[in-house]
């Protein structure tokens, strides 16, 4: 994602200030919302020369849509009617009806970034390309799969040029080896929300040598509980584990309090998602109330039960994540003092994604798609199985409600109409309890003093090398 971020532009950039210009210089919405225009800026060349006119532009849509069921977790894809370049200036895109988030997925590292025409297989993508030529600041001269990485400036660039000539990225699974890599100055930068860890960080924010930056919240680290399982069906049960949980415990004894306490699926800080949810607070007590009166009785052996069935649940995790395995054995260990058996296993990246999507999880770790992508996009996959929210929503019986008013969001021209509907998707979702929020992610980036320019931009999965430079 960072590579495509630096090597290809889209449509439009997102800022902290909103929708700008990039191989659009401007574009024009239709009075009823459907219909939007894009003025493609001239005199834009891709990096083996090749023009980047609406005509290549249209090549590319025309490539992406030949594999449209490969992005229906984008819902423009859903409403898209139709794609046409009138003339080499103008590119022009019809939808069915209004969709609110249309320059958001646009300006989204994927999938509607510009390659050159030339990189194509016979005019497609669906079997991948020959080449990485894009119109980015950057260009990818040398690369060996899971070593490195060489971009240097491209020259030709139509925007202003990035002060940093030649970047060189490595590829260093081990943690500790990136930062005696950092040390030695073999490397002078680490970004990214999983490449550093809390207690790394820790020992570098007093530092001269290094600076440590962290970004305002990006996700959600949370926990999906299956409503059609024979237990979790139960509210009383969602609930009791919501209050069973110390988020605050887990922050500071997990996250050195890098990644603060999540009482929501989403931080007040998205957009839409302030609307005054009331946290499920920590509290034991409460948490043994609620299955009291659910029926779930503490037995003689400390375990709870109910009609002789025991109360025992099952909580997948990735196995390539050192951190959720940690944040599932402590739960396992407080769930427990509470009469819970909760049996933890991890299964690799692929078999866990893979389970998690057919909904064969009772409890399974999960992290929302963070910034540009919530709430819109995350909260339109939950409609169908593209990941595990639709599986896990099945047993809840305002399911149909909650679909029913994302479909109206994202068609939605007003405002105020549409963040009415936000507040009541968001307010049903946490009053069904069955996302259990953790924490709240954070971007991370450890680097040498000497380099400036360091921020995180709108996407997560940006690293801005364009804007960095060496005093």
């Amino acid at each position: 994602m960072y590579a495509q971020s630096i090597l290809y532009d889209t449509l439009v950039s997102i800022t902290a200030d909103g929708y700008e210009g990039c191989l659009a210089e401007s574009w024009d919405i239709s009075e009823d919302g459907c219909t939007y225009t894009f003025h493609i800026r001239p005199n834009v060349l891709f990096s083996d020369g090749e023009k980047c006119d609406a005509n290549a532009i249209l090549a590319n849509f025309n490539a992406i849509l030949e594999n449209r069921e490969r992005h229906t977790w984008l819902e423009m894809m859903n409403l898209l009617v139709g794609v046409s370049a009138p003339d080499e200036n103008t590119f022009v895109i019809e939808m069915s009806e209004p969709y609110y988030p249309m320059l958001t997925e646009l300006g989204c590292i994927r999938p509607f970034a510009m390659i050159s025409p030339n990189c194509m297989i016979n005019g497609s993508t669906k079997d991948g390309v020959n080449g990485h030529i894009g119109t980015g600041p950057y260009v990818l001269t040398d690369f060996v799969t899971d070593e490195y990485a060489v971009f240097e400036r491209n020259e030709n660039y139509w925007g202003e040029a990035p002060a940093i000539r030649k970047i060189t990225v490595k590829v260093i699974p081990d943690n500790q080896t990136r930062i005696m890599a950092l040390e030695s100055g073999e490397i002078d930068l680490i970004f990214g929300k999983n490449m550093i860890d809390a207690d790394a960080i820790s020992q570098y924010l007093d530092s001269d040598r290094f600076t440590v930056g962290l970004s305002d919240p990006t996700s959600t680290r949370h926990i999906v509980m299956n409503t059609t399982h024979e237990i979790l069906g139960d509210p009383a049960v969602r609930k009791a584990l919501q209050h069973a949980t110390d988020r605050q415990t887990i922050s500071d004894g997990i996250f050195y309090g890098l990644e603060q306490p999540a009482d929501t699926l989403y931080a007040t800080t998205v957009p839409y998602c302030n609307v005054g949810l009331k946290p499920y607070e920590y509290s034991t007590e409460t948490a043994a109330q609620l299955l009291d009166e659910a029926g779930w009785v503490l037995g003689s052996d400390k375990m709870r039960a109910k009609n002789g069935k025991q109360l025992a649940l099952d909580l997948l995790y990735n196995s390539d994540s050192v951190t959720e395995k940690t944040i599932a054995e402590y739960l396992q260990s407080e769930y427990l003092k509470l009469g819970i058996s909760m049996t933890i296993h991890g299964e690799e990246e692929q078999s866990y994604r893979d389970n998690m999507k057919a909904g064969n999880f009772d409890m399974v770790f999960n992290i929302c798609w963070g910034m540009p992508y919530d709430p819109q996009s995350s909260l339109a996959a939950m409609r169908a199985p593209v990941y595990g929210d639709y599986a896990a929503q099945q047993g809840l019986e305002d399911k149909a409600e909650i679909d029913e008013a994302i479909t109206k969001i994202l068609t939605s021209t007003d405002d105020a109409e549409r963040q009415e509907l936000y507040k009541s998707v968001l307010t049903n979702l946490h009053e069904d309890a069955m996302y259990l929020p953790l924490t709240y992610e954070c971007n991370k980036a450890l680097y040498t003093s000497a380099l400036h320019g360091v921020h995180f931009g709108t996407d997560q999965y940006d690293v801005p090398f364009a804007d960095m430079y060496f005093e």
